[in-house]
């Protein structure tokens, strides 16, 4: 060959190179310019360890949105810190939609209660969508002679603190459900931390302690094997999954009433287009049929609320706690 011969396969060579450029020049403004969410995959950022109540609600959430965003959604486990990890992560995230956080209520609401030196507060998000809410239950060792709310609070009053509870870790809406029940029920319990569900779990299955609050997802296994006994609901309803457990109203402490709840929070200054956008698409998976009959099967209930509910949702949350976490002087660690 030539070297003549050769300059039209170097000029193809370099034509294809220059369109490369401009091809790499342009992807960003192109990704910029795409309508939401066709630019990457959408990550709910957890703030727990996998296999708890919240990890469930982002895991179901996930699997169902992604068809309908027609986008990948990914989880994102950030546990620890009473979800002030997650919640920072998020808060410093780029507002884009890309970037969301998958909340549960305890932290949302007690967390920013308690810190010495706040992270983050409930006004550097705004609310995107409720997805499920699940009563605490009360659940006790199999071993424990108590087979009523009214005989615990019975065998409380008789043996004032003796009886210890678990929680998944000071300031956690088990301590502070334990501190409700103490200041309705006119009990001493002793509050024992763990950093988890999980651990709690175990050491209630072992019988190192009495008794726990806490969504029921994680319990059930347990209390259909008759590990452990299930004695109210402290929710307005019966559980579905639980239709002979009576909640506390019926069992006669009303104001002993702590239901969780699981939602979708993005960046304060992700654009209104983008909240509208993913809280429609998630009314149509929280709605659906599907999804409904498996939160109940979880013991939880699928439970959708639009910005404006679930931000009113978070401001009543915040007055009711406060009061309970002042009155019982719960404490950071």
């Amino acid at each position: 060959m030539t070297p003549h011969s050769s300059l039209p396969m170097q000029r193809r060579a370099l034509a294809a190179l220059a369109l490369c450029a401009a091809c790499a020049a342009l992807t960003p403004l192109a990704w910029a310019q795409a309508p939401y969410p066709s630019a990457r995959p959408v990550t709910l950022v957890v703030p727990t360890a996998a296999g708890g109540t919240t990890d469930l609600s982002a895991r179901m959430l996930a699997q169902a949105l992604a068809p309908v965003l027609g986008q990948s959604v990914v989880v994102d486990n950030k546990g620890g810190g009473n979800g002030n990890i997650a919640a920072a992560a998020v808060k410093r995230a780029e507002p884009d939609g890309y970037t969301l956080l998958m909340q549960y209520s305890g932290y949302h609401v007690i967390s920013p209660l308690l810190a010495r030196q706040k992270q983050w507060d409930q006004g550097d998000f705004q609310p995107v969508a409720g997805v499920m809410s699940a009563p605490q239950i009360i659940v006790v060792r199999d071993s424990l002679p108590v087979k009523t709310l009214a005989e615990l609070i019975a065998y409380a009053r008789a043996n004032p603190g003796k009886l210890n509870y678990a929680s998944s870790g000071n300031g956690s809406l088990q301590h502070v459900t334990g501190a409700m029940l103490e200041q309705q029920g006119g009990v001493k319990l002793m509050h024992v931390p763990y950093k988890g569900t999980g651990p709690a779990l175990q050491d209630l299955l072992g019988g190192q302690v009495d008794l726990t609050f806490g969504t029921a997802p994680p319990f059930m296994p347990h209390i259909q094997s008759g590990r452990l006994r299930v004695l109210a609901v402290t929710g307005k309803e019966r559980l579905p999954s639980l239709p002979d457990v009576p909640t506390t109203a019926e069992a006669g402490y009303p104001k002993v009433d702590a239901t969780s709840w699981f939602a979708l929070f993005a960046p304060a200054a992700t654009p209104r287009a983008v909240v509208d956008k993913l809280a429609a698409d998630v009314r149509a998976v929280v709605q659906s049929p599907a999804f409904q009959q498996k939160a109940q099967e979880q013991g939880a209930a699928a439970d959708y609320l639009g910005p404006q509910q679930l931000g009113a949702r978070v401001k009543g949350d915040l007055a009711n706690w406060a009061q309970v976490v002042k009155a019982a002087n719960i404490q950071a660690e």
